[in-house]
């Protein structure tokens, strides 16, 4: 069974990072969300709270298939200052593992220069944070093992998109039909 850690950070976009967990738990993949804060309670963008599975320093990475980055401010800004975090994006991705975000969490991919020569999508006004991407103006772009999405309106196209990538895309589309999307 596929295993992904997301993380989240204080002020973190809600329906990016629950969504993601909602739809990969949905077809059988472990989704475990991390705090990278000091306690588990992190609370989100809009003020909703929520408890992670685990803290980042309790986390045994090298079980993880690959990790997820949900965008919201400071919640994107909170990721890219964890050096943590960067160290895991920047391992997985050498390792081709998964290595996916949304929102304004592209920037943080960029910054660890991990988008060099691809494909990315970001929330509007951060494309110039993509340090090296093609910036494409799509749901979700994907490029190999790292998969970028615009925002809270595309989280569900991007969970669907992660779905495919750990599973096969009949099981996504299988679920797209389940949950009555498009």
């Amino acid at each position: 069974m596929k295993k992904i850690g997301v993380f989240l950070a204080e002020g973190f976009e809600e329906i990016e990072g629950l969504t993601v967990v909602d739809i990969l738990r949905r077809t059988g993949i472990r989704a475990e969300t991390i705090s990278i804060m000091e306690g588990k309670e992190v609370c989100g963008s809009h003020k909703i709270s929520v408890i992670a599975d685990k803290l980042f320093e309790d986390v045994d990475f090298e079980g993880l298939d690959g990790v997820v980055l949900p965008g919201g401010l400071p919640g994107t800004t909170n990721l890219g200052a964890h050096k943590g975090v960067e160290e895991i994006i920047r391992t997985f991705a050498a390792q081709g593992k998964l290595v996916a975000a949304i929102c304004a969490a592209p920037s943080v991919l960029g910054q660890a220069g991990l988008l060099e020569g691809k494909k990315a999508a970001c929330y509007p006004g951060f494309e110039d944070k993509l340090t090296g991407a093609e910036v494409i103006y799509e749901e979700v772009a994907e490029a190999g093992n790292v998969i970028t999405s615009r925002g809270m309106g595309t989280a569900i196209a991007f969970a669907l998109r992660l779905t495919a990538y750990l599973t096969d895309e009949k099981r996504a589309q299988d679920l797209a039909k389940k949950i009555i999307y498009q």
